[in-house]
């Protein structure tokens, strides 16, 4: 018989960078996300989960008694990754490209690339060059030339020449383009791949998920796992999240470069994104939490960045929300994190699940509203009043021209 994981225990490194690197060599760009959502599927039916899907096809998976009246919690990630779509072709067979998800074509400049026909059989591959490729050819102007989607293209490796060969060979308008993750785990721990945002957080979620099946008694309220397949475009967590759910934790990349507070060994707790501000009762906890264990942990502000969570509120979620991630190195280029990272945030995910809701004791979070008296504001946010002053003139005498 197979020991329960202790979700207290050390992390399993190896069972995440297993799934990382099957997350990372399925392509999945917004809008053609199904196949790794099978995979996601399969690896927690065979963890002891039963997943379900919505009909946009996004992934949920719920642990712990439901049949409580305690608000239950959520915890998100995102299967989807940026990527690229046929606009148009060139007269000499080259794709043109729109980009999917918010990314710079200098990062897409040399990358290899796979292209998905309408017939599923038919999948090509190509590189994706600067219009002016070729020092030979080009000089200095290799090196001059713009930055842009405008000043890129996609060779295909077939024999096409012509518009007409490149609609024979069955590639159209509106296909999806997916760049080769080309992942690295090196010998000091690090990962190099494109599309650690997000699927190196999203094998973590599943290596923590994966031990918290094993104690699911244990939980004090019940925990929803939400794989989403549209985060990159905006969508995110508009759909999928339970009303009773009263907490959700997005789990996604936190912001590495200079400026930043986030770190390639620690997990970040995020305290505002280009949404605005993140609940402040449950980033305190979760940074409690990070205190109390020694979990290696960051507290960071990202300026141009949105998460799962940002659209679910925007849709209406009364949860309170959260983020948190592993530190990634040049998001959404050559992305770069450490095992450490990942690790920190398999161990603060399982702790999060396994302690109560942030306001359990008022009774506030299983429901979405409560009576005043009952609001905990001056036990836990009090405000110091500050200093004002009142004109004692004559309201007649005062010049308001």
């Amino acid at each position: 018989m197979t020991e329960a994981p202790d979700p207290h225990g050390d992390v399993d490194v190896d069972y995440m960078v297993e799934v990382m690197l099957q997350l990372l060599s399925t392509p999945s760009p917004s809008g053609r996300s199904d196949h790794v959502v099978q995979h996601i599927g399969d690896r927690l039916t065979e963890a002891g989960m039963s997943p379900h899907m919505t009909r946009r096809g996004a992934i949920r998976v719920t642990l712990g008694d439901t049949s409580s009246d305690s608000g239950h919690r959520s915890l998100i990630a995102h299967a989807d990754t940026i990527g690229a779509m046929v606009s148009g072709v060139t007269p000499q067979g080259r794709l043109q490209l729109v980009p999917i998800g918010s990314h710079s074509a200098r990062f897409a400049e040399g990358a290899r690339a796979t292209v998905f026909t309408d017939d599923i059989d038919t999948i090509l591959t190509g590189t994706i060059l600067p219009l002016k490729a070729s020092g030979h050819r080009w000089g200095d102007e290799i090196d001059t030339q713009g930055v842009g989607w405008e000043h890129v293209e996609l060779r295909i490796d077939e024999n096409v020449r012509t518009p007409g060969d490149v609609e024979a060979i069955g590639i159209n308008i509106g296909d999806h383009v997916a760049f080769d993750a080309e992942p690295v785990v090196t010998r000091a721990g690090y990962v190099v791949s494109r599309h650690l945002d997000d699927k190196a957080g999203l094998a973590a979620l599943m290596t923590a998920m994966r031990d918290l099946v094993k104690v699911q008694h244990e939980l004090p309220t019940p925990v929803h796992l939400l794989v989403t397949i549209s985060e990159e475009v905006g969508h995110g967590a508009s759909h999928g999240i339970d009303g009773s759910v009263a907490e959700m934790v997005s789990i996604d990349n936190a912001v590495v470069a200079p400026g930043q507070q986030s770190d390639e060994h620690a997990v970040t707790v995020a305290m505002q994104d280009m949404h605005g501000p993140f609940d402040y009762h449950l980033t305190r906890r979760l940074l409690g939490i990070c205190a109390d264990l020694e979990i290696p942990h960051c507290r960071d502000v990202f300026h141009y960045y949105r998460s799962d969570v940002a659209a679910a509120l925007e849709s209406g979620s009364l949860s309170r929300a959260a983020l948190i991630g592993a530190g990634i190195d040049a998001s959404h280029g050559y992305e770069r994190t450490h095992l450490d990272a990942l690790v920190a945030v398999v161990r603060l995910v399982r702790a999060y699940a396994l302690s109560p809701l942030t306001f359990d004791e008022w009774g506030w979070d299983p429901d979405p509203e409560g009576p005043l008296v009952e609001f905990p504001s001056y036990d836990v946010q009090p405000s110091p009043e500050q200093p004002h002053s009142r004109d004692e003139r004559d309201p007649d005498e005062i010049d308001i021209s």
